[in-house]
């Protein structure tokens, strides 16, 4: 360090004086950097990303790779896109926390649908985990209804598609006598059921059960026949006989009192006894007589006038004697007792 003074003095000299100029040599010691003036500043810290994960599969549970996937982040810029790989998987990462839209552009697959779009949020430091499942394609039903005889296609027929006990399917034919709908899939294969629920008008209903197998996205066609109700021939019987007509006469009422002659017979059917015990001919006559046979109308005609008016005459005659006769006893009992006591 002196030798070093003492140089710069000698230097510092000579200058004053104007006869030498002279460079000092190079220090054999390193030289110090200088300190530097100005630092950069040190940069701010990001904030944790996150990730999304997403795993595909169809209903039936089988991975599917080659799904297009595309993640839009709030402001509708793109934030990422990719293809499941052959487990269904595929990973966003660096994510900025937040909210993002996930879109399926692509199944990978001709037997499935894409799912709808759906959003996704990201938080700080984690994955958050998606399961996809994508539906597999309906399969394509034309229901044709058709005359078993002439193969014109018939309106108004009704019929349930199913499988199992299930019925996946209702169609109904419209006025050009077909129809159509889209029948749910859940395998890649799968057998059905077909019954005719209601038959046109005018047609019998088609009673067998169709089946048919489809796959996803398949077209299938299906046909009813139905044959025309047959018409009921009209009867060529005639009648036997004209219909009985009921009677409009009200049956007589029983006599309620004695029967006298002008009645001409009516309640004569129990014969008044004689006074004197004994049965007259007309009794006789009359017991003796074959009885009315049981459900058939007593006779009011007038073939039996004569017959009941003459027993009629008979027994007013009979009594007319037996209560002269009662008379007469009664008056010589009471003459024979006036003479016993005189």
């Amino acid at each position: 360090m002196h030798a070093r003074l003492v140089r710069s003095a000698a230097a510092i000299a000579v200058a004053a004086a104007g006869t030498l100029t002279w460079a000092p040599t190079a220090s054999a010691e390193p030289s110090e950097p200088s300190p530097s003036t100005s630092a950069a500043p040190a940069e701010t810290p990001a904030p944790d990303a996150g990730s999304v994960e997403i795993t595909t599969k169809d209903t039936a549970g089988d991975a599917l790779s080659g799904a297009v996937f595309l993640l839009l982040d709030s402001a509708g810029q793109e934030a990422g896109h990719g293809k499941t790989d052959a487990q269904g998987k595929l990973t966003f990462s660096g994510l900025a926390p937040g909210v993002y839209r996930l879109k399926e552009t692509a199944s990978g697959s001709p037997l499935h649908e894409v799912v709808a779009d759906q959003d996704v949020i990201v938080t700080p430091g984690a994955t958050t985990r998606l399961t996809i499942t994508d539906p597999f394609k309906a399969a394509k039903v034309l229901l044709q209804v058709k005359d078993d005889k002439t193969g014109k296609l018939l309106p108004g027929a009704t019929v349930n598609i199913g499988t199992g006990t299930s019925t996946l399917l209702t169609l109904t034919t419209g006025a050009k006598g077909t129809a159509s709908g889209e029948l749910p899939m859940s395998s890649r294969r799968a057998q059905f059921w077909v019954k005719e629920i209601k038959a046109p008008a005018g047609y019998d209903l088609y009673k067998p059960t169709k089946t048919f197998a489809a796959a996803p996205g398949d077209p299938v066609t299906v046909t009813f026949t139905n044959a025309k109700t047959a018409a009921t021939p009209p009867s060529t019987e005639k009648p036997t006989g004209n219909p009985t007509e009921k009677p409009t006469a009200k049956p007589t009422a029983r006599p309620s009192g004695k029967p006298s002659p002008s009645q001409h017979g009516e309640g004569l059917d129990i014969p008044v006894p004689s006074a004197s015990g004994t049965q007259t001919a007309d009794e006789t006559a009359l017991s003796t007589t074959e009885p009315v046979p049981v459900g058939s109308l007593a006779h009011t005609g007038a073939d039996a006038s004569p017959w009941l008016i003459g027993g009629a005459a008979a027994l007013i005659v009979t009594g007319g004697g037996a209560l002269v006769i009662a008379r007469r006893r009664r008056t010589d009992n009471s003459t024979d007792e006036g003479t016993t006591q005189n």
